[in-house]
């Protein structure tokens, strides 16, 4: 009973802390106004119409989608690799998204040129930062189907974030000081700067990533039981693997590109979420990390945007506030648990 009362008390406090994101901000506005303007009636202030659709609900949104995909990118991640502290940061995925953030940036001085054809701006940055998360996925994959052993895949996945880590120092260091401030600004982190245009895209994207992670229950529960035994019930667990790092990287990807590097939810939540359920099966256990990954999401968007400070705190200075005590906490509980 208590990991179906755990779900639904996720569900109630994803909503509520959605609700809580449209209403409030830097602009007081009405909560009757906000519900009027969102269920497509007049509003008293035109600019309260452009604060909420523009604004508040794109970040919402963002948000809520962003939290889940990071979430459940971590728990699939820490089972396949029986690693409490695997996320999708461990493997470089964002690293590579980092690298390709810093090559439009630093490099090519915030735009991209291919023979006649130029791109700047965001969607230059966007388009770059997704294609170097996903060819991080795509060496991961490489070499998920020639390493046989996890944690030496693990270990590789590891170096490749270096690698990626040690160009994207050069490119600072040789870059002008207007690129290092725009890279810097990116890598705080925002779920703030998601235009409306973008959202049904990007929403598509990651449900279908959440769906596939969702259709890789019984695999993660059969994973639990070790590779050798999985494979005798059955399961090809290289596949899986394969599966599970391209589901990953599409969901990290996409979150990254859109709001840079989010730390500590892929990494906190999914411990968050079993110390909730007292579950290791993955039916409940996937869709709880999912919800609470969007309420964690939210909480930190909302407490960004408070106010009464005249700007946005960076996400990533409350995400570390929230993550960093649990991941402490998991270690010292995993402590004593030692002989």
């Amino acid at each position: 009973m208590r990991p179906f009362v755990a779900l639904l008390l996720a569900v109630a406090a994803t909503l509520l802390l959605f609700m809580i994101s449209l209403a409030i901000g830097s602009v007081n506005i009405p909560l009757s106004q906000v519900a009027n303007i969102l269920m497509g009636g007049e509003a008293e202030r035109e600019t309260w119409r452009h604060i909420i659709l523009e604004s508040r609900l794109p970040a919402a949104l963002t948000a809520l989608l962003s939290g889940a995909a990071l979430a459940a990118s971590g728990l699939m991640l820490q089972t396949l690799f029986r690693n409490p502290l695997a996320d999708p940061s461990i493997f470089g995925i964002s690293s590579g998204a980092g690298l390709g953030a810093a090559s439009v940036m630093l490099a090519m001085g915030g735009s991209i040129s291919l023979g006649m054809a130029s791109m700047g701006g965001y969607a230059a940055v966007m388009l770059a930062t997704f294609l170097g998360a996903l060819a991080v996925t795509g060496l991961l994959v490489l070499f998920s189907r020639i390493v046989k052993s996890d944690v030496m895949l693990l270990i590789i996945g590891i170096m490749i974030g270096y690698l990626a880590y040690s160009a994207t120092s050069l490119m600072n260091f040789f870059a002008t000081s207007e690129g290092v401030k725009s890279y810097m600004v990116w890598g705080l982190g925002s779920f703030q700067g998601v235009p409306l245009r973008l959202m049904p895209s990007f929403s598509i994207l990651v449900l279908i990533g959440l769906f596939l992670a969702m259709m890789t229950s019984k695999s993660l529960n059969l994973l639990l039981l070790g590779d050798a035994y999985a494979e005798n019930l059955g399961l090809r667990v290289r596949m899986v693997r394969t599966g599970l790092i391209v589901i990953t990287g599409i969901l990290t990807s996409a979150v990254t590109a859109l709001c840079g590097p989010i730390a500590f939810i892929g990494l906190a939540v999914p411990h968050m979420a079993r110390l909730a359920i007292k579950t290791s099966d993955h039916r409940l256990l996937l869709p709880t990390t999912m919800l609470l990954g969007a309420a964690v999401a939210l909480l930190c968007s909302v407490l960004c945007s408070m106010p009464g400070r005249g700007g946005l705190l960076p996400i990533n200075a409350v995400t570390s506030l929230i993550g960093a005590p649990v991941v402490v906490i998991i270690m010292l509980r995993s402590l004593r648990r030692m002989p």
